[in-house]
C-alpha cells in the first residue's frame, strides 16, 4: 500500500505541473502527396507520405517512369515546388511537358551517373527545405551498385525529413532503401500492347483495324482496342502503344493484409 500510495502521490504532483503527461494522444494521420494514379493512391492510403521516404522499385519497363512522371505532374500542378535528382541524365523535359507537368516548378539536377554527387545534391535539397516533393532517380543504376549504398545516407535522409512536409521518392531497379522507407512499392511488368500504324495484331500476324487511327485514341480506348500478342510474331514496324504493370506493397506490411496487388494499364510510350 505504501508503494502504491507513493506512486499515486508522485503522479499527482507530476500531473499538476504537466497536465498532459499521462494522457493518451491519438496519432494524427500523416499528410500525403497524391501520385496522380488513383489506383496507387487508394492502395497506398492516399499517396506518398510527407516527412518520409517512399521507395518505388522494379525492372526496366515496369512502370517506374510512368509513376515518376505522374507524381511530378500531379505535384507541380498542385503548386508544389519539386526537385528531381537525375542520376543518369535520363529525364526528358519534352515528354514531361507532354504529360502535363509544370516544368517551371521543377528543379532538375543532372549528375552524369555520379552517385556521390546525386546523394550530396539530395542532402542539400532536403536540408534546405521548401520542396514538396524531392525525387531521387536511381532507375538506371545497376541493382548491385544501388544495394551497396551505405545505410547512413538513408538514415540521414529519414532524420532530416521527419520534421518537414517534404516527401522523398526514390526510384530504383531493386530495393535499396530497406527499413528506412516508410512506403515501398514493387512494380512488375505485364503484357505490353503493340500496334503497327492503324493496325492491331491479334496473333499470327493477322491484322484487324481500329477506327479512328490509334494515334488519335485515348490511352483508355487503346487498351480496350488492342490485344496482347507474342513479340516474335510482330514485324519491325510494330510500335509499343501501352503496357500494364502490377503494383504490390512491400512496406508497411499491413497494406498487404488489407488488399492484394493491383494491375494498372497505361497508354504512355516509353521505357517505364
Amino acid at each position: 500500500m505504501a508503494a502504491a500510495f507513493s506512486k499515486a502521490e508522485i503522479e499527482s504532483q507530476v500531473a499538476s505541473r504537466f497536465s498532459t503527461a499521462f494522457q493518451l494522444h491519438e496519432k494524427r494521420p500523416s499528410e500525403v502527396i497524391p501520385t496522380g494514379i488513383v489506383e496507387i493512391d487508394s492502395f497506398a492510403l492516399g499517396g506518398l507520405p510527407r516527412g518520409a521516404i517512399t521507395e518505388v522499385f522494379g525492372p526496366a519497363s515496369s512502370g517506374r517512369t510512368s509513376v515518376m512522371l505522374s507524381a511530378l505532374t500531379c505535384a507541380t500542378n498542385n503548386e508544389e515546388i519539386c526537385a528531381l535528382v537525375d542520376t543518369s541524365n535520363s529525364f526528358d523535359p519534352k515528354t514531361a511537358a507532354r504529360a502535363g507537368m509544370n516544368c517551371e516548378r521543377l528543379l532538375w539536377i543532372r549528375c552524369d551517373r555520379n552517385l556521390e554527387h546525386a546523394f550530396k545534391a539530395t542532402d542539400l535539397l532536403l536540408q534546405g527545405g521548401g520542396f514538396g516533393l524531392v525525387l531521387l532517380d536511381l532507375g538506371d543504376i545497376p541493382a548491385n551498385s544501388a544495394r551497396r549504398i551505405i545505410s547512413s545516407w538513408w538514415y540521414r535522409f529519414r532524420r532530416t525529413l521527419e520534421p518537414t512536409a517534404t516527401a522523398l521518392l526514390v526510384i530504383a531497379e531493386d530495393s535499396c532503401v530497406r527499413s528506412c522507407a516508410t512506403l515501398a512499392l514493387q512494380l512488375e511488368p505485364q503484357n505490353p500492347f503493340w500496334s503497327s500504324g492503324n493496325e492491331r495484331f491479334t496473333g499470327a500476324g493477322n491484322p484487324s483495324f481500329c477506327s479512328p487511327p490509334l494515334s488519335f485514341l485515348t490511352p483508355a480506348t487503346v487498351d480496350a482496342c488492342q490485344s496482347r500478342v507474342n513479340k516474335s510474331s510482330l514485324p519491325h514496324t510494330t510500335l509499343l502503344r501501352g503496357f500494364s504493370f502490377q503494383v504490390q506493397c512491400q512496406r508497411p506490411l499491413y497494406l498487404n493484409r488489407r488488399s492484394g496487388p493491383i494491375l494498372l494499364k497505361t497508354g504512355e510510350r516509353g521505357n517505364g
